[in-house]
């Protein structure tokens, strides 16, 4: 096999391997009441809630 062919099929692979990647994580996210999409929604949540605290903080100082 020439090395053009190779270096082709790795990056097909790899390509493939990532979008499967991708398709799985988007199953989990979208799948309504999956432990997935209940920590990512607290984790962004929390991060949302956190942000607004320190907003508070900095405007009260002010």
């Amino acid at each position: 096999m020439s090395r053009c062919y190779r270096k082709g099929q790795s990056t097909l692979e790899y390509v493939l391997l990532v979008t499967a990647v991708i398709v799985i994580i988007i199953g989990l996210v979208v799948t309504p009441g999956s432990p997935f999409r209940t920590t990512v929604n607290r984790s962004f949540s929390d991060a949302i809630n956190g942000i607004g605290l320190m907003a508070d903080k900095l405007n009260a100082s002010h």
